[in-house]
């Protein structure tokens, strides 16, 4: 069975870029190609979504307003006591440092509609179709990530911002959504080894 995964892992390109992934956090100033920037989100917009409502957005930003953003969360990090400020901070120089980023939020909308779909109440309707969204747009983001990972491009997902997210969903223009997720992508200046997993007995139930 061992032999079997390492095979598997060696030859399969899709399992060989979810091992490689790593979460990239200071990057080279080279920039990323139109090309493979498209190919990252439309490997992003192939993602599960709940009904095939596809609820989500993905915002693009670069140059002075890639850096109004790593401005608004050096500033807003000030309100917060370490260890908060402090990753606050460093997600401000990762956003700083890549030649990109890419937000993902989810619109809304999927939420909205949710009564009309399902005869249920609305705040139970609401919850649902709110779990939904998150997880469609969550699933879109491993997408980009994995996609990035493949063309040679380093990311890291910068959950800390979730502290901030009223404040970056406003600066994005997305103010209605419940995701949001900011995707720092560009070359790596440095990799670093990848983290202990557990083991599968460890996180695995058999039923």
């Amino acid at each position: 069975m061992i032999n079997n995964l390492k095979n598997y892992l060696f030859k399969n390109n899709t399992l060989i870029s979810i091992k490689n992934r790593r979460s990239v956090r200071m990057f080279l100033n080279k920039p990323v190609s139109t090309g493979a920037l498209e190919t990252i989100l439309n490997a992003a917009n192939q993602a599960p979504s709940a009904h095939n409502q596809q609820s989500w957005r993905f915002i693009v930003l670069k140059g002075a307003k890639k850096n109004e953003l790593a401005a608004l969360v050096n500033e807003k990090a000030s309100a917060f006591t370490k260890p908060s400020t402090t990753l606050l901070r460093l997600a401000s120089r990762s956003i700083a440092s890549a030649p990109v980023v890419i937000a993902i939020a989810n619109t809304g909308q999927l939420i909205s509609r949710g009564t009309e779909l399902f005869k249920v109440d609305k705040h139970t309707a609401k919850d649902f179709f709110r779990i939904m969204e998150i997880q469609s747009s969550a699933a879109a983001v491993q997408n980009l990530l994995i996609a990035a990972t493949s063309l040679g491009l380093a990311t890291v997902w910068l959950g800390v911002l979730i502290l901030i997210k009223k404040e970056v969903l406003y600066f994005l223009g997305e103010p209605e959504g419940e995701f949001m997720a900011v995707i720092p992508v560009g070359y790596a200046a440095k990799i670093s080894p990848a983290p202990k997993k557990q083991p599968l007995a460890m996180v695995v139930k058999y039923l």
